[in-house]
C-alpha cells in the first residue's frame, strides 16, 4: 500500500501502535493487530532501575499511599492513575508544531531539530488550522515557541492537549563574531523564519546602533537573495537556507565583485530543550555529548 509518508515516520508509528500495545512484531513473520482479550506483556527496559531510584515499588506504594490518605479510595485511585496515564499515552502520540501561517518558518526550525530526536511523528501546523486538527484527532502535544504560547495553550485547554513551549538557541557564537565586524560591514541575514529576522534586526541594531548596514531575506525571494549576496561582506543563515544560499552564489558567481562569508548558525533550538519536551511527553532522556 503507498502511503506517501517517509519509511522513518511509518516505523515510528508501528514502534508507538507496539508501545501502546495495539499492534505486536512477530520475529520474521510480521507486525500483527494485537489480541485486546490476551494479557498485556509489561515490558522494562533493563537499566530502568539504575536511574537514581532504588525502589520503584516503594515509589509506587507511596504514590498510592498518598492519595488514600488524601480521602480517595482503592477504586478512586486507580482511575485517577489511569486516567493520569493514559492522557499522557496520548499526549505522547505525535508531536505537533505550530505557529502563525505568516511565520510558519519557524515552525519548519522546530520540526527540523525535533523529527530526528522524537520517537514519536513530528507534524507542522499552521495555527490557523490547528484547532480543526484537534477537533479531528486530539491524541499529541502541541509545541511552539515561548512568543506564541498563549494562544497556543487557549487552543489545547478545549481539547485537553498539552501545549509545551521550546527554549531557542542564544546564538552567542553568532552575536560575538557580529560584535568584532568593523564599523561599516554590510551584514545578510537570511532565514524561512520572518519572525527570527525581525528579532535579529531589533538584536543587531541594539548591540551595535548604526555602525553596520544591515540586510534580510527569505531565501524564496530570489532577486532579495541576490541583491544581499551581492552587498554583503558576511552573511548569516539558517540551516535550510544555506543550500539556497550556496546555489545562487553558485550561479551567479561572475556577478559578485566579492564572495562574501557565509556563516551557517548552529541550532535553532537550545541544547537542553530536546529533553525537557522528551520527559514531558514520556521519552527516555537522551544523552548528550559532552
Amino acid at each position: 500500500m503507498q502511503t506517501g509518508l517517509h519509511r522513518n515516520t511509518i516505523s515510528k508509528v508501528y514502534r508507538q501502535l507496539e508501545t501502546d500495545g495495539v499492534v505486536e512484531a512477530m520475529a520474521g513473520s510480521g507486525i500483527y493487530v494485537r489480541d485486546q482479550q490476551k494479557p498485556r506483556e509489561i515490558k522494562t527496559t533493563p537499566h530502568i532501575r539504575n536511574r537514581g531510584v532504588t525502589d520503584l515499588d516503594r515509589e509506587v506504594r507511596k504514590c498510592v499511599d498518598g492519595l488514600l490518605n488524601a480521602g480517595c479510595t482503592l477504586q478512586q485511585t486507580r482511575e485517577l492513575l489511569t486516567r493520569e496515564i493514559d492522557w499522557r499515552l496520548r499526549c505522547g502520540a505525535r508531536v505537533l508544531v505550530s505557529t502563525p501561517r505568516e511565520d510558519i518558518g519557524a515552525s519548519m526550525l522546530i520540526a527540523e531539530e525535533l523529527e530526528p530526536s522524537l520517537d514519536v511523528p513530528v507534524e507542522v501546523v499552521p495555527m490557523e488550522e490547528l484547532e480543526s486538527v484537534l477537533e479531528n484527532s486530539s491524541n499529541g502535544t502541541v509545541v511552539t515557541s515561548r512568543y506564541f504560547l498563549k494562544p497556543v495553550e487557549e487552543l489545547a485547554k478545549k481539547h485537553s492537549v498539552r501545549a509545551v513551549a521550546v527554549d531557542l538557541n542564544d546564538f552567542r557564537q553568532e552575536l560575538a563574531m557580529l560584535k568584532e565586524l568593523r564599523p561599516g560591514s554590510c551584514v545578510g541575514l537570511v532565514s524561512i523564519s520572518p519572525g527570527v529576522l525581525r528579532a535579529a534586526e531589533v538584536i543587531l541594531h541594539s548591540m551595535r546602533g548604526n555602525e553596520m548596514l544591515l540586510m534580510t531575506a527569505t531565501p524564496d525571494v530570489g532577486s532579495r537573495l541576490l541583491a544581499l549576496l551581492r552587498a554583503s561582506s558576511h552573511v548569516l543563515c539558517d540551516r535550510p537556507s544555506l543550500p539556497l544560499v550556496e546555489q545562487s552564489l553558485r550561479q551567479n558567481r561572475s556577478q559578485m565583485m566579492r564572495m562574501p562569508q557565509v556563516h551557517c548558525a548552529g541550532n535553532y533550538l537550545n541544547n537542553d530543550t530536546i529533553n525537557l519536551l522528551r520527559k514531558e511527553i514520556g521519552l527516555q532522556e537522551t544523552k548528550t555529548a559532552k
